[in-house]
């Protein structure tokens, strides 16, 4: 690792990029991008020897899961997962008792949860770092990853005009308005009446894109949003907990599809981001997925190396 890279992020957690300043978003960046350079070299990087990381996981996962895990096995350290079914947590006991519970025997949680204020008490309560690994508001660590494939796939994040198109009152949409505004991206989202950001969420980026000369555009028109835009981006219609919603949203959605028609609006050399799993024929087309413009596997890939920064950063000593 450089000699550069001994900062330290200010918060002790990592909850939601608006936490973090623009120069500590582009500091992970550049930390996540070294230690997949060192990891693509054979480099060891046995930055957490000794440390634990619990996974608290209400909700099921692929990328969440392994990409953790992975990552603290290649940072020298271990992880524990950590079903809510199987632990107190699951039963009643409070979320107080089970963070400071946890803070004696780990030196990390990761937490993949329902509720956003579950994980802020888990942070409130616990003595050491608690990473978002997904809520229904907030999917930081995903849109870190992002940022690192568009920066990897463009050579730069300001200046550049991101798409979303789909559910904005979604935890995928909620970060990346964050997180875009931050390193000087613009960012426009279409969805359906009913379906906007959170507004909380968008009045503090738009703040947050006056500092650093970013835009924040949200309408009801997939054609206004994509044009000229230089990465575009999807989530799922359904997310977990919805289900009973699934045939309403399918009729809602259908005319926000990403699909050939719509991209031919979009950049020339457009990419497309998608966090995954994807349900091609829906949200997205498989010419769209599968084509030349998409790096969503990339992008799966980069949530290792994004996370592999956070967990350096906020657990190394």
């Amino acid at each position: 690792m450089s000699e550069a890279i001994k900062y330290q992020l200010k918060s002790k957690d990592f909850l939601q990029l608006a936490d973090f300043s623009t120069g500590e978003i582009h500091y992970l960046l550049e930390v996540a991008q070294q230690l997949k350079a060192e990891q693509k070299q054979g480099i060891p990087h046995p930055y957490l020897t000794g440390k634990v990381l619990g996974m608290i996981f209400e909700k099921s996962s692929t990328r969440t899961r392994v990409s953790f895990e992975v990552g603290m096995l290649q940072l020298g350290g271990h992880a524990i997962f950590l079903s809510s079914k199987d632990i107190q947590l699951g039963r009643g006991e409070s979320i107080a008792d089970t963070a400071k519970v946890l803070s004696r025997y780990i030196d990390g949680i990761m937490i993949r949860a329902y509720s956003h204020e579950s994980v802020e008490e888990l942070a409130a309560h616990a003595t050491v770092p608690v990473i978002n690994g997904l809520t229904d508001l907030q999917h930081p660590a995903q849109v870190l990853a992002d940022l690192l494939t568009i920066l990897e796939h463009k050579g730069k994040l300001a200046g550049l005009k991101l798409c979303y198109i789909g559910d904005g009152n979604n935890n995928v949409a909620h970060s990346l308005i964050e997180g875009a505004v931050k390193v000087g991206m613009d960012i426009n989202i279409a969805s359906p009446p009913g379906y906007l950001p959170n507004g909380i969420i968008t009045e503090k980026a738009i703040a947050a894109g006056k500092l650093s000369g970013a835009t924040v555009t949200i309408t009801n028109d997939p054609i206004r949003a994509i044009k000229n835009a230089d990465v575009v981006v999807t989530d799922v219609w359904t997310s977990m907990g919805q289900e009973e919603e699934a045939a309403k949203r399918l009729k809602v959605f259908t005319p926000y599809q990403v699909n050939e028609e719509l991209c031919q609006q979009a950049n020339a050399d457009f990419i497309f981001l998608h966090c995954l799993p994807a349900h091609r024929g829906e949200e997205v087309t498989t010419g769209i997925i599968d084509g030349p413009h998409s790096v969503v596997f990339d992008e799966a890939e980069n949530r290792l190396h994004a996370q592999k920064a956070i967990l350096k950063l906020l657990l190394a000593e």
